[in-house]
């Protein structure tokens, strides 16, 4: 029998949301595993049907990627980035007080987020400043992978790969792992997305971003301010470059869990959790695979035990929760996190209904 919630409930869900100062535009979908239940609500400025930046959720979508071509022997987690990347790359990547670790870096460190090596993005230089800085500023500009190890390169890593209990997340892994792919696959990561997801799936409104004066997506905010960098986006595809809906993010969410693009049981093997980011922004990262930081008294007599899936930097979301086979997407397009709280209470609330 499947999961059923009240309409009136949902519909309070997304208003909340919605009414969050901050959250100029979001839409959620709810569904159950076995189809019994789908449900949609937007607010604001965005529909139901309307296309968004999936941002880091993109990520998950590159696991789907690497986990494939793991099953078609054509990479392994523990091979050294080094059999892929080119020397120019490589050199000096991850130096540490003096000792260079670059060629201990495995495929692995990179989708786990343990390899040590800075992110580019959030990332403290010398003069205060991060790299993110001008773009939540509106000054838009292209981010390829080439200028970004320029830059890492010239900042201290965090710690040695693989060291046990670390974890840092870092958009820069996902750039080279983005380019081992294009170096394994001979297409474009976009190109990849296309034919091993999309068009695989049959999603039609579902792509990767690579035309900057295309408007479609909808624009996402930094407090009060509406933030469009489009030649940024183009340049980041295998950070969060993939455009979607909903529900076409939902199709891809319930494919994955269930064993569409790798073997349904290699999904435990990814739950290797570390715990990431400072409070608030609590979550744990495994290979490829976020879990919410759920405390127990949150459902003190019903406890939640995992909810798995993605974030994104503009509040965008995939979740699953196993307890109730219930699956979450969407956004909130708000980079400073007033959405992500709010879509992490309204999830929370919507499976203790259904437990």
């Amino acid at each position: 029998m499947g999961t059923k919630i009240e309409e009136e409930f949902l519909n309070h869900a997304i208003k909340e949301i919605g009414n969050k100062k901050g959250v100029f535009s979001t839409v959620f979908c709810v569904e159950s595993g076995d189809n019994s239940f789908s449900w949609t609500g937007a607010a604001g400025d965005m529909q139901k049907d309307s296309q968004y930046f999936i941002a880091s959720v993109t990520k998950l979508y590159v696991t789907a990627v690497v986990m494939r071509l793991i099953e078609e022997g054509r990479i392994e987690l523990h091979d050294k980035i080094s059999n892929y990347l080119p020397e120019e790359l490589m050199e000096g990547l991850h130096v540490l007080k003096g000792v260079d670790y670059s060629n201990d870096i495995t495929v692995k460190h990179l989708i786990s987020n343990t390899s040590g090596i800075p992110d580019y993005f959030f990332h403290k230089q010398p003069d205060g400043k991060t790299s993110a800085s001008e773009l939540l500023d509106g000054k838009d500009g292209s981010w390829d992978l080439e200028k970004t190890i320029k830059l890492v390169k010239e900042l201290s890593p965090n710690f040695v790969p693989g060291k046990k209990g670390k974890a840092a997340y870092s958009d820069t892994n996902y750039q080279l792992l983005g380019r081992i792919i294009e170096i394994i696959t001979r297409m474009d990561i976009g190109e990849v997305f296309q034919e091993f997801i999309f068009d695989e799936l049959g999603l039609k409104h579902t792509y990767a971003y690579k035309d900057s004066s295309d408007n479609k997506p909808v624009p996402f905010y930094y407090k009060s301010k509406k933030i469009w960098i489009p030649n940024y986006m183009v340049s980041v595809t295998p950070e969060g470059g993939i455009v979607s809906t909903a529900e076409e993010s939902m199709f891809f969410l319930k494919e994955f869990f269930k064993g569409h693009f790798f073997p349904k049981e290699d999904i435990e093997k990814l739950k290797k959790w570390n715990l990431i980011l400072p409070p608030p922004s609590l979550f744990f990262y495994g290979i490829g695979l976020e879990k919410l930081f759920i405390p127990r008294i949150v459902s003190p007599f019903k406890p939640i035990t995992e909810v798995v899936g993605f974030w994104g930097q503009t509040g965008s979301f995939a979740w699953y929760n196993p307890d109730t086979d219930l699956y979450f997407t969407g956004t909130t397009n708000q980079i400073n996190g007033a959405g992500h709280s709010a879509v992490a209470k309204a999830i929370l609330k919507i499976i203790k209904s259904a437990l």
